[in-house]
């Protein structure tokens, strides 16, 4: 096997809790994951934000970060992403700057434009106090951009007095930005502040060339960035052999059936659970158009996929949310399915690890 990789692999944890699964395991189950994930020669790990899902345990990014920093040396850690209508930039500044103050070199600060949650949750979060607002968001970055770095920011009042903060009071380095989204509007406006960008097309297919194309043409260097550096997200499910990655895909499918419907969220139904149960031709639908864009078979089969995907779309990486679903008799302190995606993948992709 060739000791340089044409395509870099790197993973987006939900951390995503099945039927009779305690939080406390889906975290540990997670924790173990990104541990693999660096054994294996993963580029980086990102978590994402989500509040008040029954089958998702990724609502703070900051905290699962600092627990994967301090289980792993090499991969970078970040969130994949912070939902900055949520926060206050400054927390976010400080959150992250303490992070790279963690594990130096490692920390990407993935930030996102949507609120990850419900209205009632948003209101719930605004309760804080925060200054955040959708309007403002590309002030916002800006506020992050000079608050993690260190030199840190100038507050100028309209008197004429200036005052300096700083995101942490003797900063080496800085977080790594990337702006994320699913739509043209992060695309123009990391272009225009010469941030790597990320398309969402693990939920959001739709757009992903056009989006590519207006980030890429309309790139203006920055101090940090001198090109366009983008890659894209999937969903992956690899098993050692393809009957097994369908069934392994039908917990998650259902998930996305009932968000999509406004049925009820439970946490992650078991493979056999999923089979059991029919939801109705109306979701059987959803499925189906959600299925179209996964990338699910042997290891082999969705290795060659991804590396198409990834040429066609001019990227060296492609970010995996392994999405793999749960057999009732695997252990509710790991995951399984997970686990064997990315090592199938790495086996496939990969350079061995050192």
């Amino acid at each position: 096997m060739s000791t340089e990789s044409p395509l870099a692999l790197s993973v987006l944890d939900l951390v995503p809790v099945r039927a009779g699964q305690t939080s406390a395991q889906a975290v540990s189950a997670s924790l173990d994951l990104v541990a693999r994930a660096e054994d294996l020669g993963y580029r980086r790990y990102w978590f994402a934000e989500h509040h008040n899902m029954p089958a998702v345990a990724s609502t703070t990014p900051p905290v699962l970060i600092a627990a994967a920093a301090g289980r792993t040396s090499r991969i970078r850690v970040g969130s994949g992403g912070v939902m900055l209508p949520n926060h206050s930039p400054l927390v976010v500044a400080e959150q992250f700057s303490a992070l790279e103050a963690i594990a130096p070199g490692r920390i990407d600060l993935g930030i996102g434009r949507a609120p990850g949650s419900d209205p009632v949750i948003t209101q719930l979060l605004f309760r804080s106090g925060t200054t955040s607002d959708v309007e403002r968001f590309p002030d916002h970055i800006r506020d992050i951009l000079s608050l993690t770095s260190p030199e840190g920011a100038t507050v100028r009042f309209s008197s004429g007095g200036e005052y300096q903060v700083h995101a942490t009071p003797a900063a080496e380095g800085s977080p790594e930005v990337w702006l994320l989204g699913s739509s043209d509007y992060s695309a123009q406006l990391a272009a225009a502040l010469g941030l790597p960008y990320v398309f969402a097309n693990h939920f959001a297919g739709a757009g992903l060339e056009r989006a590519l194309e207006l980030y890429r043409t309309a790139f203006q260097p920055s101090a940090t960035l001198s090109a366009p550096r983008t890659f894209v997200t999937a969903n992956v499910i690899a098993s050692p052999t393809t009957e097994e990655a369908e069934e392994r895909a039908l917990p998650q499918l259902r998930m996305m059936a009932r968000l999509r419907s406004n049925m009820p969220l439970v946490p992650l139904e078991s493979i056999e659970q999923a089979k059991s149960a029919p939801l109705g031709a109306s979701a059987d639908s959803i499925m189906a158009q959600a299925r179209a864009s996964w990338f699910v078979g042997s290891g082999s089969d969705v290795a060659a996929e991804l590396t198409a995907f990834a040429a066609k779309h001019g990227v060296e990486e492609i970010m995996i949310s392994p999405i793999a679903g749960a057999y009732e008799t695997e252990s509710l302190d790991a995951a399984d399915g997970r686990a064997q995606t990315l090592a199938l993948l790495a086996g496939a992709v990969l350079p061995i690890a050192a």
